[in-house]
C-alpha cells in the first residue's frame, strides 16, 4: 500500500506541474491576444490608427526578453514554482491596469511592462513541467503545454464574442484575473523537481556553464526566431485580416479563430506524439512544409467554409511544430542553466521577430493583407524548416542522475 502511494505521488506532482504551465500560459496569451482582437476598437477609442495599436503588440514582445532574463535567473536560483507564482500576479496586475489606461502613452507603458510579466512566464512554466514529466511522455505532454498559447486564444475569442459587444474593450483585460488566482493555488501542490535540486549550483559555476554553452545559446534564438516569426506572422493580425480583407463581423471573427486554435490544439499534440516516435526534429520539419502548402487556402479561400478550413489547417502545422518546443529545447539546455536559457533564447527569439505583426499591418495597408500575410508565411515557414533540420537533438534525455 505504501508503496503504491509513493509511486503515484510523482505521478501526482507530474500531473499538477503540467497543469500549472499549461494554466499559466493559457492565461499569459488569453491577455495576449486580447489587444490582438480589440485592436481596432482600441485604435479608435484613442484616436489613434491600426499601426499605431499594432505598435503596442510589438512592444509587448519587445521586453519580453527582460522578464526571461530576471525570472530565469531567479527560478535556476530559487525554484521554478515560487517565481512562477511571483510572475503571474506581476503581468496580471499589468493587464488589468492596461483595461484603466487613460491614454494612448499610459496604455503603450503598460504593455511594456505586461512584456516583461509575458517574457518570463514560458521559459519557467516549462522548465517546471518538462523536468517533472516522464521522459517517454515529454513530447505529447510537451504539445499540451504550448497549447495552452491555443486555449488562451479561444478564451479570448469567446471574451471578444460574449464581452466586447456588451462592455467594450476595457473590460475584456479584465476577465483573466480570476483564472489567475485559481493558478496560483494550483503552484502551491507542485513539488520542486528533483533536477532542478540536483543542478542547482553556485554562482561561478553558473556563469562558466553559460560560457561554456554560449554557442548553443545562439543557435537556440536562431531557431526560436524563426518559430516566433512563424507563429506570430500567422495569427496576430489574423482577426484584422477578417475584419479588413474578408468584411466579417464580430461574431464571425470570434468564430473561425476560435475554430482555428482547435486545429491549433489538434496540432499541437498530434505532432508532439509523433515526436515521441519520430523525433523533435523531424516532426517539426514536417509541420512548417505542410503549413506552406495550406497558405493559399488560408489567404485566397474564395467561400467561407473554405476560409474556415484554411484557418483550421494553418494553426494545426504551425502549432504542432510548435507543440515539440517545450520539450525540444529543454532537453537540448544545460541542466544548471534550464530555467534560464530556453525562456530567454525563447523571448530573444520574440524581440527579433517582434516587427513581423507592425510589417504585416503596414504592408497589409499599402498593398492587401492577404499578400502581405500570405507572402511572408511562406518565407518564414520555409527558413524555419531550414534552420530546424540544422540543429541537434537531445530526445529523451534525463534530466535527474542515473536516469534512463
Amino acid at each position: 500500500m505504501e508503496s503504491t502511494a509513493t509511486s503515484a505521488a510523482p505521478r501526482r506532482n507530474a500531473r499538477n506541474a503540467v497543469a500549472a504551465g499549461f494554466l499559466g500560459w493559457t492565461i499569459d496569451a488569453f491577455d495576449f491576444f486580447v489587444l490582438v482582437f480589440t485592436v481596432s476598437a482600441i485604435a479608435k477609442d484613442f484616436g489613434r490608427s491600426i499601426p499605431a495599436v499594432a505598435l503596442t503588440i510589438t512592444a509587448s514582445l519587445a521586453t519580453r526578453p527582460v522578464g526571461a532574463f530576471v525570472f530565469g535567473l531567479l527560478a535556476d536560483r530559487f525554484g521554478r514554482r515560487v517565481v512562477l507564482i511571483a510572475n503571474i500576479l506581476f503581468y496580471s496586475l499589468m493587464e488589468i491596469l492596461s483595461g484603466l489606461a487613460g491614454s494612448y502613452q499610459i496604455f503603450f507603458i503598460l504593455r511594456l511592462l505586461y512584456g516583461v510579466g509575458m517574457g518570463g512566464n514560458w521559459g519557467v512554466g516549462a522548465s517546471l513541467a518538462m523536468e517533472s514529466a516522464p521522459p517517454q511522455w515529454r513530447g505529447v505532454l510537451s504539445g499540451l503545454l504550448q497549447e495552452g498559447y491555443a486555449v488562451g486564444n479561444i478564451l479570448a475569442a469567446v471574451a471578444y464574442f460574449l464581452v466586447f459587444p456588451h462592455w467594450g474593450w476595457r473590460a475584456m483585460f479584465f476577465v483573466g484575473a480570476v483564472p489567475a488566482l485559481l493558478t496560483i493555488v494550483l503552484c502551491l501542490y507542485v513539488e520542486e523537481p528533483q533536477a532542478w535540486h540536483e543542478a542547482r549550483t553556485d554562482w561561478t559555476t553558473y556563469r562558466a556553464a553559460i560560457f561554456k554553452n554560449f554557442p548553443l545559446f545562439l543557435y537556440l534564438i536562431a531557431l526560436m526566431t524563426m518559430m516566433n516569426f512563424i507563429s506570430h506572422g500567422t495569427q496576430d493580425l489574423y482577426p484584422t485580416f477578417l475584419q479588413r480583407a474578408r468584411g466579417f463581423d464580430v461574431s464571425t471573427t470570434s468564430i473561425i479563430s476560435i475554430l482555428s486554435m482547435t486545429g491549433a490544439l489538434a496540432g499541437g499534440l498530434v505532432f508532439g506524439h509523433l515526436s515521441d516516435r519520430r523525433g523533435r526534429r523531424k516532426s517539426m520539419v514536417t509541420a512548417a512544409l505542410l503549413g506552406v502548402l495550406t497558405i493559399p487556402l488560408w489567404v485566397l479561400a474564395p467561400n467561407k467554409p473554405l476560409i474556415v478550413s484554411g484557418a483550421f489547417a494553418m494553426q494545426f502545422m504551425v502549432q504542432g511544430a510548435w507543440g515539440i518546443i517545450p520539450a525540444h529545447i529543454n532537453e537540448l539546455s544545460p541542466a544548471q542553466l534550464r530555467g534560464f536559457f530556453p525562456g530567454l533564447a525563447y523571448q530573444c527569439g520574440v524581440l527579433i521577430a517582434s516587427s513581423i505583426s507592425y510589417v504585416e499591418a503596414l504592408l497589409g495597408e499599402h498593398f492587401s493583407y492577404a499578400a502581405s500575410m500570405g507572402g511572408l508565411a511562406a518565407a518564414v515557414l520555409i527558413i524555419g524548416a531550414i534552420v530546424i533540420w540544422a540543429g541537434p537533438e537531445a530526445k529523451g534525455i534525463s534530466f535527474v542522475r542515473g536516469g534512463k
